[in-house]
């Protein structure tokens, strides 16, 4: 077992990363004030997870909130749905609510956590790669809308994380791979060396391997406490996390939330993000290509969906929460360990890494 910590000043909180945490009460307890708990998970986590953790539970009063699962579901009706089951089971201000499972599902319970009687207590458990690596540390939160991702929600900070890694064992492979995009992610904006790590473990990290597994979630976790730490409210270089979610959120709203998983749109966006940050000279072909080919090794894609059009990237990428005074910032690499947030570019730019054909970087071999 290994703990980190986010240091926030008086709301700094640990990540605990190990085996079998779920099954360690004490983990849970003591960040628990009251007697009254809610655990949010959704319908296909529930039944492999949630009566282990209601063990680890006894004594408190347990109110459980299952969720359908799947992007499509981050929604304000779902949200209500949360607030519905605190109110009737009558939870007070010393509740604490427990996310248990991915992205959404955290997402959406530390949202409600941050607006029910005005702000809660919640814990992340998070049971997915990407949320292990990225959404369950930071205090993230939120729902999407019809017009754009994560649009609507609030930076709210859990009392602890405990990141679980025995349920990645029960995760299906095209999750685990939407995941290491992410993983991927920490090497590209400032863990170069992190990188070579990756390309020699890759493999074992899809064929679940725990030692690697652990060791990539710890780096991750610590690459990210410590953006946050430094940035809690992206000011600055917390924005740089964000490498590929601008050309990716406008993957998965065109496509429809959950046709692509944010993993895989987020790959395919990071590769753009590659394309262009080569044509302003500021990384070479080759430095390009070994991040595409580890991307592919993951079993992520690498290519733009065929349906979208230049036009249409353009359209959602103007609502991106990056825009500031109507100007469009990305997040582009000076080197491979190092990205920077810009809105300078000339605009022919962008327009050709939009119109590129990426196929070819598709089918180079990989390294």
């Amino acid at each position: 077992m290994q703990t980190l910590q986010v240091d926030l000043g008086e709301r700094s909180y640990p990540i605990t990363i190990g085996a079998q945490l779920i099954d360690q009460a004490e983990l849970l307890s003591r960040h628990i004030r009251g007697k009254q708990v809610a655990i949010v998970t959704n319908d296909t986590v529930a039944p492999l997870y949630l009566e282990r953790l209601k063990r680890s539970l006894a004594g408190y009063s347990v109110t459980p909130v299952v969720l359908p699962d799947g992007e499509a579901h981050k929604n304000w009706e779902t949200l209500q749905s949360i607030f519905d089951a605190l109110l009737a089971a009558r939870h007070d201000r010393n509740t604490t609510i427990i996310a248990l499972g991915g992205g959404v599902v955290g997402d959406m319970a530390g949202f409600a956590a941050a607006s029910y009687q005005r702000g809660v207590s919640f814990i992340q458990v998070p049971t997915t790669l990407l949320s292990q690596v990225d959404s369950s540390v930071g205090g993230k939160t939120g729902i999407n809308h019809p017009l754009g991702k994560n649009m609507i929600g609030a930076f709210y900070q859990p009392q602890a994380v405990l990141i679980d890694t025995a349920t990645l064992t029960t995760l299906p492979a095209r999750e685990l791979s939407a995941g290491l995009a992410e993983v991927i992610k920490y090497g590209l904006i400032c863990d170069e060396p992190f990188l070579g790590w990756l390309e020699d473990n890759v493999d074992s990290l899809r064929a679940l391997d725990q030692q690697a597994l652990t060791e990539a979630i710890r780096r991750s976790c610590a690459a990210k406490a410590r953006v946050v730490g430094a940035d809690e409210r992206e000011s600055g270089i917390r924005a740089t996390l964000n490498l590929g979610h601008t050309f990716g959120h406008a993957i998965e709203t065109h496509q429809g939330y959950g046709v692509w998983l944010h993993g895989e749109a987020v790959s395919a966006g990071t590769v753009m993000a590659l394309e262009m940050s080569r044509r302003l000279g500021w990384i070479s072909a080759a430095e390009q290509q070994r991040a595409v080919s580890l991307l592919a090794r993951a079993g992520l894609p690498v290519v733009p969906p065929a349906n979208m059009r230049a036009e249409d990237f353009l359209e959602h990428m103007a609502v991106d929460k990056k825009v500031l005074d109507g100007r469009l910032r990305l997040v582009l690499l000076k080197r491979l360990g190092e990205a920077v947030v810009t809105s300078d570019f000339p605009r022919e730019v962008l327009e050709s890494t939009l119109n590129a054909n990426y196929d070819s970087l598709a089918q180079a071999p990989s390294t």
